[in-house]
């Protein structure tokens, strides 16, 4: 099983692609989109906070500088 970060990303990933090709109102996406906010709400569970699931852009330069 993927890292909970890396598994609520490719959920969110899949989402989106879903909206964007069917709409957000497509049985497809909706179930997607649900699967995604759990994946997310797992890795809060893990303990793992929501600004590692969406980094801002200074702190995806900060981690590229590590």
């Amino acid at each position: 099983m993927p890292h909970p970060i890396r598994a609520a990303r490719i959920a969110q990933q899949h989402a989106v692609r879903a909206i964007t090709v069917s709409g957000l109102r497509h049985p497809l996406s909706l179930a997607l989109l649900a699967a995604a906010a759990a994946a997310a709400a797992r890795a809060w569970d893990a303990g793992h906070p929501a600004a590692e699931t969406h980094p801002s852009p200074a702190q995806r330069a900060a981690d590229r500088g590590r």
